[in-house]
């Protein structure tokens, strides 16, 4: 019977462990699969449409931009004005921008509103997996969220909020990007003339 308890006690506390151990599993999980272009990997990792909802009020630090519209009735001069500001202002990126593997495997390694500027050309190598950013630091840890951040090496912090879905199955449920405004999208390189349609001889 005393080996029968012993079993019991430590099968229990490699339970705890491995609950309590299982979001940053995830996180490195989700690095790696990011690093991969593993999309398949990503999709039983990350509830997309949580993080979409999270990101889209995040992308623009402008006040203004979510506040009502002046009437042009109410107000012919502020209303205008609005419509200034709102064609001149810098585009921001769209929220699919941070849902790339690329701009994910960014976010991990602490990139921030960065991240988004991230293409598949610019993935780390394979030898690199899992070595091309900081480890996540929690900060909140409960039975059904769990919050880690990674920090930019001017201390802006990322935070990855993990929900439990099922026992020992963490998804990402939202991102949390440093302060700012997005940057703008990068402009696309035109083709250089004589590179592009041009015949050997």
């Amino acid at each position: 019977m005393k080996l029968v308890g012993r079993f019991i006690v430590t099968a229990l506390a490699l339970a705890v462990i491995f609950f309590f151990a299982a979001p940053g599993v995830a996180f490195l999980a989700l690095r790696s699969a990011a690093e991969a272009n593993d999309t398949a990997g990503l999709a039983r990792l990350i509830d997309y449409a949580a993080v979409r909802q999270s990101l889209r009020p995040q992308l623009n630090g402008n006040p203004a931009a979510v506040a009502p519209a002046p009437s042009f009735m109410e107000d012919p001069i502020g209303a205008v004005r609005r419509q200034i500001e709102q064609a001149s202002a810098p585009q921001a990126p769209d929220v699919e921008a941070y849902l790339t593997p690329a701009a994910l495997a960014a976010l991990t390694r602490g990139e921030g509103r960065y991240a988004s500027q991230r293409t598949g050309a610019a993935l780390p190598s394979p030898d690199r997996t899992n070595t091309g950013g900081p480890l996540p630091r929690p900060i909140y840890w409960g039975m059904q969220r769990a919050r880690m951040s990674v920090t930019d090496e001017g201390g802006s912090r990322t935070i990855f909020t993990f929900e439990s879905k099922r026992l020992f199955e963490w998804k990402l449920v939202h991102v949390g990007l440093p302060d700012g405004v997005a940057p703008a999208p990068a402009p696309q390189a035109a083709p250089m003339v004589g590179q592009s349609g041009r015949k050997g001889g």
